[in-house]
C-alpha cells in the first residue's frame, strides 16, 4: 500500500526504540567481540587506511518526550561512544562480509535536531503529497480514524522513538545525547550496517528501485505505482532486516552466541516491537495498522535475512539480497517463495484512464500480502489473518475523486458534507475460490465498522429489509451491494478473483466489471 512506500522514505535508515524491548539484557550490556571470545580478528576485517581521532562532542541539555527533563550523557561518555564507532564498524563488516570502503562520519544529536531532520524531510513537496494521499486512502479502508492526522503523528512518534539514524545524504551516523552509552552501542551496530550497505550499494537510490525513474516525472498517480509500492517496501525490509541481524549478533557476541544459535531472542525482540510504554505515548496509542506498518521492515526483514543466512550464508543474506532484491511483501513474509524464485501470474490490469473517465486519480497502489494480513487482522483477528493472507496472489486499488462538474452519486441517501467522497476500487486474486470467498466475507463485515449506515440492496437496487447480517457470513460469493452514507459498496467474487467498489457511480462500477471480467463467467448464487 502507498503508505508503506511513503513511510519508507521518511524512515530510511532510522532505527526505532520500538525495535528494542525495554529491559532486554542482551541489548544493554553488549560489547564488541574480542579476539579471545571468537570475535573477528583484525586481519579478517578490511579497515580504513587511517584511523582519525574522534570529534570532541559537547552534549547540550535537553528534554524528553512531553517536555520532561532527561539525562544527558557526559562529554567523557560521548568520547567513549565516538571511539566505539570504528570498533563496531569492523564488527559489522565481519558479520556481513560487506567491506569498509571509507571512514564513517559521526555526530552527536539532541532531540530537537532529530525532530528538525524529520520535519525537513516531510517538507519535500512530493513526499508530503504522497503521505496526504496515503492518509486519505487509509481512512477510506477504515485502517486509521477519519480524524487522524498522520503527518503530526509521525513527527511526535519519531521524536519519542528514534534511537539512532544514519543520514544517507551526509553519510553520517547520528548518535543521541539522551541515551545511555551502552544502550547505544547495539544501535550503532544497526546504523553502521546501513553505512556499509550505503558504501557498497548506495541505499538511497537502491531502495527506490524502479521508482527512481518515476520520481523524475510528475507526481500524478499512475498504474506504475502498483509495482513500485511493493518493490520499495520489500527493499526497505532488506535494509532494516540485515541491520537487525547485526544488532543481535553484536549483542549476543559476549555470550558466544548469534542470531542463528539463539532463536528465542529473536522472538522476544519481535514481540517487543509492537508494545508501547508510558514513555512512548504516540506509538503506544497508535492504530494497530500503523504499529504493524512501522515495524514491518524490522520484524519481517529480520526473519527474511535469517532465512537467507540459513539457506546460503552471508553472501546470499547480505550482498546477494542487494544484487537480487525481493519484489513483494510476500517474498519478505514467506522467504521460501523468494528462495524458490516463485513467479506469480500478473493480475489483470484494467484500463484506468478509460474506466474512470469521470474521475481524477487521487491514489493508485498495490495491496500486497502484508496489507491483506493487517486488514484481515483488524476486522477478524490474527488467527483468521494467518489463514487468509498466504493465499494472496495479487491485488491493487484505485482511489479517485469525481470531477466537480459531475452530480453527486444519486444512489447515496445523503449528500456528502464536503464535496464528493473518495471513490475506491480494489481488485484481488487468491490461490483458490474458497479463499477469495473468505476474504470477501471479512471485507463485508468491515462495513459495519467503517460506515454509520449500511443496508444491503437486492438485484433491483432496492433495500432488502430482511437481509441476513453479514456478521454471520463465513464466505461471500457472487455479487452483493450495500447502500451507505457515502454511496454504494459492491463486493463481487467470481472464482478466485474479487472486485470491490466503494462510492463509485453505477455506470463506472459496471464498466470496471466488464473490463476486469471481459468474458462472462457463470454466476454463483448469493450465500
Amino acid at each position: 500500500m502507498k503508505v508503506r512506500t511513503s513511510l519508507a522514505f521518511y524512515l530510511l535508515a532510522i532505527f526505532l526504540l520500538a525495535a528494542m524491548p525495554a529491559g532486554a539484557a542482551y541489548t544493554q550490556t553488549a560489547q564488541p567481540q574480542s579476539q579471545t571470545n571468537s570475535g573477528p580478528a583484525q586481519s579478517q576485517v578490511q579497515t580504513p587506511q587511517t584511523q582519525p581521532q574522534p570529534d570532541q562532542p559537547q552534549p547540550p541539555a535537553g528534554e524528553g518526550a512531553g517536555g520532561v527533563p532527561e539525562t544527558i550523557i557526559s562529554p567523557k561518555e560521548a568520547k567513549e561512544l565516538f571511539r566505539s564507532v570504528d570498533e563496531i564498524l569492523q564488527f559489522a563488516s565481519h558479520d556481513t562480509d560487506l567491506p569498509i570502503k571509507h571512514r564513517v562520519k559521526r555526530k552527536l544529536a539532541k532531540r530537537d535536531q532529530v525532530q528538525a531532520y524529520v520535519e525537513k524531510s516531510m517538507k519535500d513537496d512530493k513526499d508530503a503529497k504522497r503521505l496526504e494521499r496515503s492518509s486519505e486512502v487509509l481512512k477510506k479502508f477504515g485502517l486509521i480514524p477519519r480524524d487522524f492526522e498522520l503527518s503530526k503523528f509521525l513527527v511526535a512518534m519519531l521524536r519519542e522513538q528514534v534511537a539512532g539514524y544514519y543520514d544517507v545524504k551526509t553519510k553520517t551516523v547520528n548518535l543521541l545525547n539522551w541515551l545511555d552509552v551502552e544502550q547505544q552501542k547495539p544501535v550503532l551496530a544497526h546504523e553502521l550496517t546501513h553505512a556499509l550497505q550505503d558504501q557498497s550499494f548506495g541505499i538511497e537510490k537502491w531502495v527506490k528501485g524502479s521508482r527512481q525513474d518515476a520520481d523524475n516525472k510528475n507526481d500524478t498517480p499512475s498504474p506504475d505505482d502498483i509495482e513500485t509500492d511493493e518493490e520499495t517496501s520489500a527493499r526497505q525490509a532488506v535494509i532494516e532486516g540485515q541491520a537487525m541481524v547485526v544488532l543481535l549478533d553484536y549483542s549476543l557476541a559476549p555470550a558466544g552466541k548469534s542470531l542463528l544459535t539463539a532463536p528465542q531472542v529473536v522472538e522476544a525482540l519481535k514481540e517487543g516491537m509492537l508494545v508501547g510504554t508510558a514513555d512512548t505515548p504516540a506509538f503506544r496509542d497508535a492504530p494497530i495498522f500503523l504499529k504493524e506498518e512501522l515495524t514491518f521492515p524490522y520484524r519481517y526483514g529480520l526473519d527474511f535475512t535469517a532465512a537467507l543466512l540459513q539457506a546460503g550464508g552471508k553472501e546470499l543474506a547480505y550482498a546477494g539480497a542487494f544484487k537480487n532484491p525481493p519484489r513483494t511483501s510476500r517474498e519478505i513474509m514467506e522467504p521460501q517463495t523468494y528462495l524458490a524464485h516463485e513467479k506469480l501470474e500478473p493480475i489483470k490490469m484494467i484500463d484506468m484512464a478509460k474506466d474512470f473517465a469521470d474521475y481524477d486519480p487521487f491514489d493508485i497502489g498495490a495491496m500486497g500480502e502484508f496489507d491483506v494480513d493487517v486488514l484481515v487482522e483488524q476486522y477478524a483477528g490474527a488467527k483468521e489473518a494467518a489463514s487468509i493472507y498466504p493465499a494472496w496472489r495479487g491485488g491493487y486499488y484505485f482511489a479517485g475523486k469525481r470531477r466537480l462538474d459531475r452530480p453527486t452519486n444519486p444512489t447515496s441517501d445523503r449528500k456528502p458534507e464536503a464535496g464528493h467522497p473518495i471513490a475506491l476500487l480494489y481488485v484481488s486474486r487468491w490461490a483458490t475460490p474458497a479463499k477469495a470467498a473468505e476474504f470477501a466475507a471479512v471485507y463485508a463485515k468491515s462495513l459495519a465498522t467503517r460506515y454509520k449506515r449500511q443496508r444491503e440492496l437486492d438485484n433491483d437496487g432496492k433495500i432488502e429489509e430482511d437481509a441476513p447480517p453479514v456478521e454471520s457470513w463465513r464466505t461471500l460469493r457472487g455479487r452483493h451491494a450495500w447502500l451507505t452514507e457515502e454511496g454504494v459498496v459492491v463486493i463481487e467474487v467470481r472464482g478466485d478473483e474479487a472486485l470491490i467498489s466503494e462510492s463509485l457511480d453505477d455506470a463506472t462500477t459496471k464498466r470496471v466489471e466488464a473490463d476486469f471480467w471481459p468474458v462472462e463467467k457463470s454466476s454463483v448464487a448469493k450465500q
